[in-house]
């Protein structure tokens, strides 16, 4: 009816007030927020300049006593020479001037009785006069111009002084990084140089999805501070997710400036699941595990999968050029689960391209286990490793942890032995214990 529609739209038209005034709400508060911060950042950076003018006040207050102390010990040393050389000076006067007065009174005496003896005697001490070994120029310069100062440019430096500039935005070079074997390269530029750049930081982050990142990602940010160079290596990773987001920005003293755009690189990652159909019934099988069950004839729900997708495209391999794995079907056509002494199960994906490798994680516990790679032709009667359409890595752990490799001549990938059965204790092994444990 009309008095329907008109409450309809009146109840439309009221939730997008209320929706308005919600968002007016958030952005107040955000004001308000940015109003506390405004002046927090406002007194923090005012109490950072005066602590910087005082630092430089000190400074030149410490250079000023230091020069007006060589000023004064220079003054000092001088004045000591020149009073000495005229203290000396002013006895050798005062004794010149007696001997002077002793040889006229004896030139104008007229006794003529030791005449001779008297001016003898009077000659010879003239001729000793402190006068005549008297240097008659100054120890000492009274010109002071050397400890003269000029501080013009360092007043055109003080008078350039200005604010810390933000550092520019980094950009990162996609076609210089390199993503191989759980480590990533990233590199990265600057629009310009910029000398007042202390570090970068690198945040890094796992997500499923290409592109931008999104606002609600089921991982963090994880964070690398203090590079100093503008490109950094990244190792110990999980390649357990089909992209990494990365993002740069660089910092000064003062300040960090922005993000660079983020940039997802792709990891070649896929995490395939167990195919509990294809299970011996001494094994219980989940997605990503397996464990013994003594018990035995248990049914395994298999149904939990049943909404799982084929399709390759939700299934990106982790491969270096070919083709990607593709999902085998939930049931093995044509043939039942592993039975007698093949302790299976396979994985929900077949490998038919590309270069692959596995990590596996085991209970300490564990005594014994194999991982490994097998034909279409297997039989379900077949162990694995030990007929000539599989290979396999199998860890013993009873006694002696050690490693075994099962190789029936039906895979062209294991590089460091070709014989049939080979046994080696994991600490002997050409890769390192965990890059052995990588392989598994």
């Amino acid at each position: 009816s009309e008095e329907q529609r008109k409450k309809e739209s009146l109840r439309k038209i009221t939730h997008t007030l209320a929706m308005k005034n919600e968002e007016i709400s958030n952005f107040i508060c955000t004001l308000k927020q940015s109003l506390d911060n405004l002046e927090a950042n406002s007194n923090r950076v005012q109490e950072d300049l005066e602590s910087e003018c005082s630092s430089l006040h000190a400074v030149l207050d410490e250079m000023k006593e230091n020069m007006l102390t060589r000023i004064k010990q220079e003054r000092a040393s001088r004045t000591y020479e020149l009073q000495s050389q005229l203290s000396a000076c002013s006895k050798a006067l005062e004794s010149s001037e007696e001997l002077l007065e002793m040889a006229n009174q004896t030139l104008c005496s007229s006794e003529t009785d030791g005449f001779t003896q008297v001016t003898a005697s009077h000659a010879a001490a003239v001729t000793m006069a402190p006068a005549f070994r008297l240097s008659l120029k100054a120890k000492a310069s009274d010109n002071m111009s050397h400890l003269m100062v000029d501080f013009s440019q360092e007043k055109e430096m003080l008078q350039g002084l200005k604010f810390l500039p933000v550092p520019a935005t980094p950009e990162i070079q996609v076609s210089e990084c390199q993503v191989c074997d759980n480590t990533v390269t990233v590199v990265w530029s600057l629009p310009e140089p910029d000398s007042k750049i202390d570090h970068y930081i690198i945040e890094h982050r796992r997500t499923n999805h290409e592109g931008p990142p999104r606002i609600r990602e089921d991982y963090p940010w994880m964070v690398v501070e203090g590079i100093r160079e503008m490109e950094h290596t990244l190792t110990g990773l999980r390649f357990d997710t089909r992209y990494l987001t990365f993002r740069v920005r660089a910092c000064n003293k003062a300040v960090a400036g922005e993000f660079s755009e983020p940039v997802t690189l792709e990891t070649h990652a896929f995490t395939f699941k167990l195919d509990a159909a294809s299970a011996h019934q001494n094994l219980k099988v989940e997605d990503l595990s397996v464990e013994w069950d003594s018990s035995g004839g248990k049914i395994q729900d298999i149904r939990k999968d049943k909404n799982r997708t084929n399709s390759p495209m939700h299934s990106p391999a982790r491969f270096v050029t070919l083709m990607s794995p593709k999902r085998a079907p939930t049931a093995r056509p044509g043939r039942d689960r592993f039975t007698a002494e093949s302790y299976t199960v396979l994985a929900d994906t077949m490998i038919d391209a590309g270069q692959q490798y596995w990590e596996v994680r085991f209970d300490k516990e564990s005594k014994a286990f194999a991982v490994g790679v097998a034909l279409r032709s297997l039989g379900r009667f077949d162990q694995l490793g030990k007929s000539s359409a599989s290979w396999c890595i199998h860890l013993n752990n009873w006694l002696q942890q050690s490693l075994t490799m099962y190789d029936s001549g039906c895979c062209e990938c294991w590089q460091y032995s070709r014989c049939r059965l080979a046994r080696f204790p994991v600490s002997a092994h050409p890769f390192s214990t965990t890059a052995a444990r990588a392989l598994i």
